[in-house]
């Protein structure tokens, strides 16, 4: 769930999308070993740091008695960040959990970014998600680790304004494009035969139109991981390309993007460092 009004979520507003956010006990078939902490008690603990809740998502779940207690993501960020103008970028941290034993506690570093509010999180490369298990003071070190992590996020942000600055030849954005296409369709099926990598590159917005790397990475993270209708060669109506909605695929998608554009941008560095050093050309 998206918060468009951009105001902290309440406790009612989180409940009605997530109910197992605020279970009461863990699932019935936890050991004596899991130390229960209901994520709804981090929630209370994060506030109380200046970390308010902005969006919730929750897996689906197969089996009716596992609803309540299913894998969930918290998104949590400062209200220093004040989102009013299209490009702004806010850090956020992006708190997953379940109370059925299917998930530790685990901390992304994660952006979102104010022309659609298509979250994305940080790679590990750059700045390392935290896990904590169910034991122990669970909330003291969830509080701990997300202190050192937003101690680190705002390299995050300095790596979107180097991207701002290297551009891509039309060539080395097809790249890109090819692949993110493998990361996001399996080869050989209908999907990747029917969205093709350039299609990867459709401008959904005119503050997208540019040809450097943070232009090209937004146009393809938007169309890869939330989707949408675009244009496909030999056909007169566009088709869609179904969202990623799980929290573990667009999580696992959304951190391979984000290390293929910091390959890319060495790949530039080095490019320019090796021209600059005249050995782009021989006489």
């Amino acid at each position: 769930m998206y918060n468009k009004n951009q105001k902290p979520m309440t406790d009612e507003e989180i409940q009605r999308v997530a109910p197992s956010v605020f279970a009461g006990q863990p699932y019935q078939d936890r050991s004596d070993k899991y130390s229960f902490v209901s994520t709804a008690d981090i929630i209370t603990a994060m506030r109380g740091e200046g970390f308010f809740p902005m969006s919730v998502q929750v897996s689906r779940c197969k089996l009716d008695d596992k609803r309540n207690f299913a894998k969930h993501m918290v998104r949590f960020r400062q209200l220093d960040f004040n989102l009013t103008n299209v490009g702004d970028l806010a850090l956020e941290t992006c708190i997953v959990n379940s109370h059925d034993g299917t998930s530790s506690y685990i901390g992304h570093c994660g952006l979102i970014r104010f022309a659609c509010l298509n979250g994305l999180i940080v790679s590990d490369a750059l700045i390392a998600s935290f896990r904590v298990r169910h034991v122990g003071n669970i909330v003291q070190s969830i509080l701990e680790a997300n202190a050192d992590m937003v101690h680190r996020a705002p390299q995050a942000l300095e790596v979107v304004k180097l991207w701002k600055t290297i551009m891509l030849t039309p060539e080395e954005q097809n790249v890109f494009a090819e692949s993110a296409h493998i990361l996001r369709f399996e080869e050989g099926s209908n999907a990747a035969q029917l969205f093709t990598p350039e299609s990867l590159l459709t401008v959904r917005r005119y503050a997208d139109n540019g040809g450097d790397l943070w232009s090209t990475f937004n146009r393809v993270q938007e169309n890869v991981v939330r989707g949408g209708k675009v244009r496909v060669p030999g056909s007169y109506r566009p088709k869609t390309i179904r969202s990623v909605t799980g929290i573990d695929e667009s999580t696992k998608l959304n951190k391979a993007l984000w290390t293929l554009a910091e390959k890319m941008a060495e790949l530039k560095g080095d490019s320019l460092a090796r021209t600059s050093q005249g050995g782009g050309e021989t006489e």
